[in-house]
């Protein structure tokens, strides 16, 4: 099946950088996801939130591609349509990514070499993907001694967005199945399906942000085996000395040397990726409003947003209850 769907991305801008001031290309959903690998290996491991595409559907793709007309195909080549369309308006609104040469040449060329390692990427889902990295973070054996607080409470703050995020997504999917089983009032339930797919962009995103941090450990990591192996460096220099074998000595020196020098670096690494990911977080809280919320009345903001969205899911836990009771 060599069908496909291919998306019209227009940019107008005025920015110098780019050689017209409008033009138009076509992009497959791989390509979008081949531009987030990219960003994500040149950018990601200095602590840039790289925002993330969305997920890709295989069951929705495959009903468009074998022709299939009705009304499920059509909404799904929207929210896809939608979810890329903000994920690029991300991705050209941060400072950094917009002067990345993989991002004007997918602005702008005509053709874009065909991306075949995004298979693995786009298969599985991003949120599955996010949920695998975060159970990955949970259990490494890396025990950073967090030398700066602020970093600690963002990132507390950042888990515990993505928790009510996560419930909150869950919430909404089941208000949105019940809407269409029951065929509610056709505004209200695309109402809760545009909530859906925002919640989800906030997890992918905040999946991000977690990423970034998750960087920062690394670079802190590098330090601490640099400085370990230097000291180790140093104790067979010690030894040398002490057996007196002048022959291997210098070679001793030598790497003791080179070893500072790394210890240095890496320092330097760790230091700048700590500043990178303070001001990445810093913007992402100024850009995402929705975060504060969360930050400051998380629980009020999830029965506010069910009081708004809807006031028949009282009725149906009422009508549950008793059945659920019979059952137990």
């Amino acid at each position: 099946m060599n069908a496909y769907m291919a998306y019209k991305v227009s940019t107008e801008t005025t920015l110098p950088m780019f050689r017209n001031k409008l033009f138009t290309v076509r992009r497959r959903f791989s390509d979008f996801l081949g531009l987030y690998e990219k960003l994500s290996e040149k950018h990601g491991p200095n602590g840039l939130i790289v925002p993330p595409p969305p997920e890709k559907s295989i069951l929705g793709m495959t009903k468009v591609k074998v022709g299939k007309e009705d009304s499920s195909s059509a909404d799904f080549v929207e929210r896809r349509r939608g979810a890329l369309e903000r994920y690029l308006q991300r991705v050209v609104n941060h400072p950094l990514l917009l002067q990345d040469p993989d991002v004007r040449e997918f602005l702008e060329k005509d053709e874009l070499p065909r991306a075949v390692s995004t298979q693995t990427l786009s298969g599985a889902g991003f949120l599955k993907m996010i949920n695998k990295a975060t159970d990955a973070v949970s259990k490494m054996t890396i025990k950073m001694n967090e030398s700066d607080a602020w970093f600690e409470e963002k990132l507390q703050e950042v888990e515990s967005a993505d928790q009510h995020f996560r419930k909150l997504h869950a919430l909404v999917e089941s208000l949105v199945v019940h809407r269409k089983e029951l065929s509610l009032n056709t505004a209200n339930f695309a109402k809760s399906a545009a909530m859906l797919e925002l919640i989800a962009d906030y997890i992918r995103l905040l999946g991000a942000v977690r990423g970034s941090f998750d960087h920062r450990i690394k670079a802190w990591q590098r330090w601490q085996d640099a400085q370990a192996m230097l000291q180790k460096k140093r104790e067979t220099e010690a030894k040398l000395l002490w057996a007196n074998k002048p022959d291997k000595l210098q070679q001793a020196k030598d790497e003791i040397v080179e070893w500072e020098a790394r210890v240095t670096q890496f320092e330097r690494d760790f230091e700048r990726v700590s500043a990178t990911v303070r001001k990445e977080v810093l913007r992402f809280e100024v850009r995402c409003e929705t975060l504060k919320i969360f930050k400051y009345q998380p629980a009020q903001y999830v029965f506010s947003i069910f009081v708004y969205f809807s006031p028949q899911l009282i009725k149906y836990w009422e009508a549950f209850l008793p059945e659920a009771k019979a059952i137990a």
